[in-house]
């Protein structure tokens, strides 16, 4: 098992910033990440980082959010520059392990970012 707990939204201005975190423990991850839902839209992914620190981006984020982790992936933070409105979503964390080759993923309860002056 793995638990994961995001913290860290708010309200923020456009082309502000703001940092989300994640923490996850229990089992060893193979990788975390960050998917986000707006309001009457589908879950999506913004970001991905594995444990040798590959990291994937959705093309809406790239050049403006980073992701990062530590080597052991305890937590996983997403900074998030140039923020627009249409990044107004809650957030939500993932943590990924393997158990007997069978891929699982656990969630967070999400995060609210608004984007908004």
């Amino acid at each position: 098992q793995v638990q994961v707990k995001e913290s860290g939204g708010g309200l923020v201005q456009p082309g502000g910033s703001l940092r989300i975190s994640c923490a996850a423990s229990g089992d060893s991850r193979d990788a975390m990440g960050w998917y986000r839902q707006a309001p009457g839209g589908q879950r999506e992914l913004v970001a991905s980082i594995t444990r040798d620190g590959t990291t994937t981006y959705a093309e809406s984020v790239k050049g403006r959010f980073t992701i990062s982790g530590d080597s052991v992936l305890n937590t996983a933070f997403l900074f998030m520059n140039s923020l627009k409105p249409e990044d107004t979503a809650v957030y939500y964390c993932h943590a990924d392990r393997k158990s007997g080759g069978m891929p699982l993923r656990y969630w967070g309860q999400g995060t609210q970012v608004t984007v908004s002056s």
